[in-house]
């Protein structure tokens, strides 16, 4: 139950980090390279929160911890850069629900296939949960005429390598704390910095922008270290799904902040994403 719990409320977080993220990337749209800007400058500016994070959950240093977090960090950051690709290609309702959906499906059979043997209702919840990303992502058709096979394989790649951040964090093992986290993160920032110049990004944010990009940033890392301790707690194949489901809190936050209106499917999909948190924690 613990479990669950975390990875419901990460997946809380990163949606309202996903939404500041947003907002900072729509704010810095005169900015050349602005996606990969905010999204370079909202890692450095997590990085006090790492530091807390270590200290308020000590760990074994180990090489093997900081290996996957490494690993992780790097997946996590080229899904970051193969999700813009496709969302610059303006068929948004198309990317955001095949990347969503991918990288839950990830993780669900990765850890399936590595022995984990979840309750039937718990699987049914994450069955649930994967389905609810679907449906509370689609947005309006608008840009379906630019969906190519290009854009669907921008799409399941970028949900490929977020699902393979899920299952690689969750590898570290509990004994290390945070410190798979700190790699994560540190492995990111630079291999960031280096496409930061040929995307034609820069680090000079300013104003709300700036601060938008920093709340995401601290929120974004806040997530990662709740989905990491729910990882440690529970069975990754349930988990990550019940992660995963952060398109819910990002589609709450655009309903209530920029009056969005919500199609019937995405209600049906709120519906069900509260299914699946029932169904996960029995």
């Amino acid at each position: 139950m613990i479990s669950i719990l975390l990875a419901g409320t990460s997946a809380l977080v990163w949606g309202t980090a996903d939404f500041c993220g947003g907002k900072a990337v729509q704010g810095a749209a005169s900015v050349r390279g602005h996606s990969y800007s905010v999204t370079v400058v909202s890692q450095l500016c997590a990085i006090p929160m790492i530091a807390a994070f270590l200290l308020l959950v000590p760990g074994r240093l180990g090489v093997s911890a900081l290996g996957w977090g490494a690993a992780a960090g790097i997946a996590g950051l080229f899904g970051i850069v193969l999700l813009y690709q496709g969302l610059a290609s303006g068929a948004m309702a198309v990317v955001a629900p095949v990347t969503a959906v991918t990288s839950a499906l990830v993780p669900l059979t990765g850890g399936l296939v590595l022995g984990e043997r979840p309750a039937a209702a718990s699987l049914i919840g994450a069955v649930c949960a994967v389905a609810a990303i679907a449906l509370v992502s689609l947005g309006p058709a608008e840009g379906a005429s630019a969906t190519g096979p290009r854009v669907i394989g921008l799409a399941l790649s970028a949900g490929a390598m977020f699902g393979v951040f899920f299952l690689l964090l969750a590898q570290a093992g509990e004994g290390a704390g945070m410190w798979p986290l700190a790699a994560a993160r540190f492995a990111s920032i630079p291999v960031g910095l280096l496409l930061l110049r040929p995307m034609g990004g820069t680090l000079r944010l300013r104003g709300p922008v700036l601060a938008l990009t920093a709340v995401a940033g601290m929120l974004d890392i806040a997530a990662n270290g709740l989905y990491l301790m729910a990882a440690n707690q529970g069975q990754l194949s349930i988990v990550a799904p019940i992660a995963s489901l952060y398109p819910a809190s990002t589609v709450l936050l655009a309903l209530a902040v920029n009056k969005e209106r919500l199609r019937p499917v995405q209600f049906a999909g709120l519906g069900m994403a509260a299914t699946a948190l029932v169904l996960a924690s029995l």
